[in-house]
């Protein structure tokens, strides 16, 4: 089935882009709110007594991982 070239159906047609932008907006926003707290969890530990240090390297693991997909976005 073809869709006419003006219809809201396409994935090209203007409101469908303006959602799928406010998609990306959203999923940016989210991503930098979990990078913020992974960094407030990785102060944490490194502030206790005695760090652990595998938790400090999962942590680090996962804010590299945010911080990969953000730079692709």
């Amino acid at each position: 089935m073809r869709v006419a070239a003006g219809s809201p159906d396409r994935p090209d047609h203007p409101a469908n882009r303006e959602g799928d932008e406010h998609m990306v907006t959203s999923h940016v926003s989210a991503l930098h709110q979990k990078h913020e707290g992974l960094d407030r969890r990785l102060r944490d530990e490194m502030n206790r007594p005695s760090p652990d240090s595998a938790i400090i390297q999962l942590l680090k693991k996962q804010k590299l991982r945010i911080k990969e997909e953000l730079a692709h976005i």
